[in-house]
C-alpha cells in the first residue's frame, strides 16, 4: 500500500500539534516528518518564571523526539531551502520530498535590525536570554536603579509577554525588599497594551501595571541603543536612560520562507484565515510565520492582524492536521480555524488575569479580560506540567484535569 510523506517544518507549537495529530489521524503506512533544527522544546511561557528564579532553565524545556507519538519522524536538521513547485524541501541533511508541506518554522529574532541593540540588550524570547537576564537581576546593583522593558517592532510573539515582564521584575524586587529602590519601565510603540484587543483590555491592563508600579511609556518607537551612556534613542522623543535593558526585539520571517516566495508584503506568509491554505497547492502555513488579516482598525489605514501567540499556533496545528488527514484518506475537510484565543496573563504574588475572546468577530475583534486571581496563575502551572509531558497516562490524566477545570471556570481552553 502506498503512502503519502507529509513534512512539518519547525518542532515548535504548531508543528510539534500537527505531528501528534496527525499521527493519531492517519494510518501507520503514511509518513509524517518534522524537520526542526533544535531538539531542545522549550515552553517560551515558563521563560519569565525562569527570569525570576521561579523555574530552573532545565524545567522548561524537554528533547521534542520525547513529545511526539510513536511513529512521527524527526530530523535534526536545518531547512535551507524550499521548492513547492516540485514539492521538494533542501535540509542539511538532505532533501526531503513530501506530498503535503506545513510550514511552521516561527518568528526569528533580529536584533541586528536595531543598532546598539544586540550589543547591549538581554531579552526573555528566548530559553539562553531568560538566563543571562535572570542571572543580571540576581546582580543588579544593591543601590538600585531603573530597568527598561522595550518592545523594539510590531509585530511581536506573544502580545502579553512585555507587560508580564514588567510585573514579573517588579515583584521580584518588592520580594527581596527593594520596593523604592528600583523603577521599571515600559517602552513600546503601541498606542495601549495589546491593541488588538481593544480599548478596554488596554485600560485594564495598564491599571494592572500601575498597581505594580511599573510605567508606561506608549507610542515611543525606538530608532537606537547607546551602551556606552546607557540610553535608549526614541524617534521625535527625548531618549530614555537605563541601569538595565531587556528588549524584544524585532521579529521576521525565515529566510528560507521570503525565498521561496511565500512570505507577502508584510514580509509573512498570507495564508486563507480559515483553512490555513497557501497559494500553493497541498502547502499550508501556521503559527507565527503567518499573516492573518482581522477585521477592524486600529488607527487608519493600518489593518488589525491576528496576534502572533502559541494558541492559535496550538488551534491552527490542529486544523490543519485535521485538513490534510482528511484529504489523504478521500474524505471532506471540514474543519476550520475559528480565531477563538486565550492569554493567562502574570502579575507576580502568584495572581494572574486571564483574557479570551474571538478575534474573527464583526465589526472587531471581541475579547474580555476576567479579574486577577490565583486560579488563573495555578491554571497557567497545570497547563505547563500538560505541555512537558510526554505522550502517555500522565499527559492524559493532566489534559482532563485542564479540561475540567476550564469548564468549572467557564472559559476556553484548547489542549
Amino acid at each position: 500500500m502506498t503512502g503519502q510523506t507529509i513534512v512539518l517544518l519547525g518542532g515548535g507549537v504548531g508543528g510539534r500539534v500537527a505531528a501528534n495529530e496527525l499521527r493519531r489521524l492517519l494510518p501507520s503506512h503514511h509518513r509524517v516528518v518534522v524537520v526542526e533544527k533544535d531538539l531542545r522544546h522549550a515552553f517560551a511561557p515558563s521563560f519569565l518564571w525562569v527570569v525570576v528564579g521561579d523555574r530552573r532553565p532545565e524545567q522548561v524545556v524537554r528533547d521534542l523526539r520525547t513529545l511526539v507519538r510513536t511513529g512521527v519522524e524527526v530530523m535534526d536538521a536545518e531547512v535551507v531551502g524550499l521548492d513547492p513547485a516540485r514539492g521538494r524541501v533542501e535540509t542539511t541533511r538532505g532533501p526531503v520530498n513530501y506530498d503535503y508541506l506545513v510550514v511552521a518554522l516561527g518568528a526569528e529574532l533580529a536584533p541586528d535590525a536595531v543598532p546598539g541593540l544586540a550589543e547591549t540588550a538581554h531579552t526573555f524570547y528566548t530559553w539562553e536570554g531568560s538566563v543571562r537576564l535572570r542571572d543580571a537581576l540576581r546582580t543588579f546593583p544593591v543601590t538600585g536603579g531603573r530597568i527598561a522593558v522595550v518592545v523594539t517592532a510590531v509585530p511581536y510573539k506573544c502580545p502579553g509577554a512585555p507587560h508580564e515582564a514588567a510585573m514579573l521584575i517588579a515583584d521580584y524586587f518588592r520580594r527581596r525588599g527593594w520596593a523604592g529602590k528600583v523603577e521599571v519601565h515600559l517602552y513600546t510603540p503601541e498606542p495601549q497594551p495589546m491593541p488588538v484587543a481593544g480599548p478596554v483590555l488596554g485600560d485594564a491592563v495598564m491599571e494592572m501595571l500601575r498597581a505594580r508600579d511599573v510605567v508606561f511609556h506608549p507610542l515611543h518607537r525606538i530608532a537606537a541603543v547607546d551602551g556606552r551612556a546607557r540610553a535608549i534613542r526614541f524617534e521625535g522623543l527625548p531618549p530614555a536612560r537605563f541601569d538595565l535593558l531587556a528588549a524584544i526585539p524585532p521579529h521576521r520571517s525565515s529566510r528560507v520562507v521570503r525565498e521561496a516566495g511565500l512570505a507577502g508584503e508584510t514580509g509573512w506568509v498570507p495564508v486563507s484565515p480559515k483553512t490555513l491554505t497557501t497559494q500553493h497547492e497541498r502547502v499550508y502555513a501556521i503559527g507565527d510565520v503567518t499573516a492573518i488579516p482581522l477585521p477592524g482598525r486600529w488607527k487608519p489605514g493600518v489593518s488589525l492582524m491576528l496576534p502572533k501567540a502559541g494558541v492559535f499556533a496550538h488551534a491552527q496545528g490542529e486544523i490543519v492536521a485535521r485538513r490534510i488527514a482528511a484529504q489523504v484518506t478521500g474524505v471532506a475537510a471540514l474543519s476550520e480555524f475559528g480565531g477563538d484565543g486565550y492569554c493567562m496573563l502574570e502579575a507576580g504574588e502568584a495572581m494572574a488575569g486571564f483574557a479570551f475572546g474571538d478575534f474573527f468577530a464583526e465589526p472587531g475583534p471581541r475579547v474580555e479580560l476576567r479579574r486577577l486571581g490565583r486560579a488563573w496563575h495555578w491554571g497557567k502551572v497545570l497547563f505547563e506540567q500538560w505541555w512537558l509531558a510526554p505522550p502517555g497516562p500522565r499527559r492524559e490524566a493532566l489534559r482532563v484535569a485542564l479540561s475540567l477545570g476550564a469548564r468549572w471556570l467557564g472559559i476556553p481552553l484548547v489542549t
